[in-house]
């Protein structure tokens, strides 16, 4: 059916160009104002097309005097004779500066030469979002009525976990989300730059403090060293007792639940049209297998566990002789399908302090699970993701690849969860977006064909 894209497509950046202007970081909290300016901007939006709106007030931030921004929702049909499908994206964006390393304005919508749109939101997760209004938009304008009654759930905290959102789910399963037959995500990109994705599969994670204690302040190297037990001798050798150079994971047991792969989804995983762009995310990355299928599921079906820093060491410019008396370690472990949260804990926390007591250290350890979000795993036989397949093959002229992802969404679970529904997960950014880096971006036809 012609819905007369070609129309939608100039006003739809324009939408995108005003939603990208509003620096709606959750993370910050000077910034909390501009989630509430973007949440005002888009309900207005919304009841524009006739989308009635509720905006749920989430109360409080956790352990602090700061109000969260209200989770949205919305309702477009209530014809009994169709699905009802609830859609899912986040208003929120990660931070951004030009100082950080970008080549615009990351708060503004910039189009390139080759029709990549370019600013903070663009793919994750303003661009997609606005999909969903653009394609109503579309159905209007061709006097056409949209085939499914549409339940909107956009919220303002998933950049910062999502905070919130999972008692109102509970709340809203016997209210405004009561009698929901499938769910559709749209907060996820393409396995590839040039190939349609559905995804079935996320990992999970936990994230990890390490905290040692040697001394109540910093003390000088040379007068010092030698004589004192050093926090980050023993930080070294914690963080480098976790994973090798290799990507393996050394945590004892680790490995025993994971759900294996399959011959045929490994065979499919090697027959993907993939780029080395598509598999290290443009960045030029140095990948870990010559095998397309072994790096593919050692990013997606495999736990990985990541080394993120340790912070509380000196940062003065030039050579520093300082022994830190306190340093903080983070790690992050992704977890993958039949791996259980408490059995991960358990496993790590022996580890780390098995290794601590050989190193004979006369520091103090505490190792803290300071986040977490389960894994998510779908069956791809159910009619919505069959819809989904077909109508991307209508669109795209080519059947989609069928892939996890790497990346962590806990809300997904808990929709499949406490909706007792299907969950889809149908991507618009591509594999190149750098979605929480410099230079985010999306393609302009990337955005439109979706819907």
């Amino acid at each position: 059916q012609n819905l007369e894209t070609d129309k939608p497509i100039a006003e739809s950046n324009l939408g995108l160009r005003a939603a990208i202007e509003i620096p709606s970081v959750s993370e910050q909290e000077d910034r909390r104002d501009n989630v509430f300016q973007m949440a005002k901007w888009l309900v207005h939006e919304m009841e524009s097309l006739g989308i009635q709106v509720k905006q749920k007030d989430l109360g409080k931030q956790p352990g602090k005097d700061i109000d969260l921004p209200p989770l949205i929702i919305g309702r477009y049909g209530s014809d009994p004779s169709k699905p009802t499908i609830l859609a899912y994206s986040h208003y929120d964006v990660q931070p951004a500066a030009l100082s950080d390393g970008w080549d615009y304005e990351p708060f503004e919508l910039t189009q390139k030469e080759d029709g990549r749109l370019c600013g903070r939101g663009t793919s994750d997760d303003k661009g997609p979002l606005l999909n969903w209004l653009n394609m109503i938009q579309a159905f209007k304008k061709a006097g056409q009525d949209v085939p499914a009654n549409l339940v909107f759930c956009f919220e303002g905290m998933e950049e910062s976990g999502s905070q919130g959102l999972a008692d109102a789910l509970k709340e809203e399963s016997t209210g405004e989300f009561a009698k929901i037959d499938s769910v559709c995500i749209t907060d996820t990109a393409w396995s590839t730059i040039d190939q349609p994705t559905l995804i079935r599969g996320l990992r999970g994670i936990m994230f990890y403090h390490i905290n040692i204690d040697g001394a109540e302040s910093d003390a000088h190297s040379g007068a010092f060293g030698g004589s004192l037990s050093e926090p980050m001798t023993d930080m070294v050798n914690l963080m480098a007792s976790l994973v090798d150079s290799r990507g393996e994971i050394l945590v004892p047991g680790i490995y025993d639940d994971v759900l294996p792969v399959s011959v045929e989804e490994r065979k499919a995983l090697g027959e993907i049209k993939m780029s080395k762009d598509s598999l290290d995310g443009g960045i030029n990355g140095k990948l870990l297998h010559e095998d397309q299928a072994d790096n593919l599921i050692g990013r997606s079906r495999k736990p990985a566990l990541s080394l993120h820093g340790i912070e509380r060491a000196s940062a003065g410019k030039g050579a520093s002789t300082i022994i830190p008396g306190r340093i903080l370690g983070r790690f992050s472990i992704r977890t993958v399908a039949n791996m259980s949260i408490a059995k991960t804990d358990e496993l790590i926390q022996t580890h780390l302090k098995a290794r601590f007591q050989q190193l004979g250290s006369k520091n103090e350890l505490s190792v803290q699970l300071t986040g977490r979000g389960d894994w998510f795993f779908e069956e791809v036989d159910h009619w919505n993701y069959q819809a989904a397949i077909q109508a991307t093959e209508k669109v795209w002229g080519v059947t989609p690849n069928i892939t996890s992802e790497g990346g962590s969404i806990p809300i997904a679970l808990d929709f499949k969860k406490v909706l007792n529904s299907n969950v889809v997960l149908l991507p618009v950014g591509r594999a190149d977006d750098h979605v929480h880096s410099e230079n985010g971006k999306s393609v302009s036809f990337s955005l439109i064909q979706n819907y």
